[in-house]
């Protein structure tokens, strides 16, 4: 089974999201891939993601309930693919790599996106509820892409 990892700054808003959106996604259309999500930092371990990315996750159907964790070195033995959400993440991933093979499992999700121009994720932390269904939008476009990338 294919691993796939996504990892934001806390794991409390961006990478959990990314995590149930395509957990969900990849369910119903029958591809079996084991999802998990991460932080660069350790602000959050062991605690549930942010009560505004709980809520608007579930009011669009997503099970929200991953327990932020650290990024580490192991996750690149661990893990098929590395999603980063914006750069600064994506260069503290690569930062910890230690062989070519695992930077060349590191990307930026939003390289993936089909209808939005954005090069980040935004991390909604210090936002609206605006801008919490943002980055699910965001990460919903990303879906047929992944798919088609690495899983056609």
């Amino acid at each position: 089974m294919k691993r796939v990892l996504f990892v934001c700054l806390g794991n409390i808003c961006r990478s959990p999201t990314a995590e149930a959106v395509f957990k969900k996604h990849f369910q119903n259309k029958k591809i079996d891939v084991f999802f998990d999500s991460a932080g660069t930092a350790g602000y959050h371990i062991g605690e549930r993601s942010d009560a505004r990315t709980i809520k608007h996750g579930e009011a669009r159907g997503y099970v929200m309930d991953h327990l932020a964790r650290q990024f580490s070195a192991k996750d690149f033995d661990d893990f098929d693919l590395i999603f980063a959400m914006d750069d600064s993440n994506y260069s503290n991933i690569l930062k910890l790599s230690r062989k070519p093979e695992d930077k060349n499992k590191v990307f930026k999700m939003a390289e993936l996106t089909q209808t939005k121009k954005i090069s980040e994720v935004p991390d909604p932390y210090h936002g609206s509820a605006k801008d919490f269904k943002n980055v699910i939008d965001i990460l919903e476009d990303c879906v047929p892409a992944v798919i088609a990338r690495f899983y056609s």
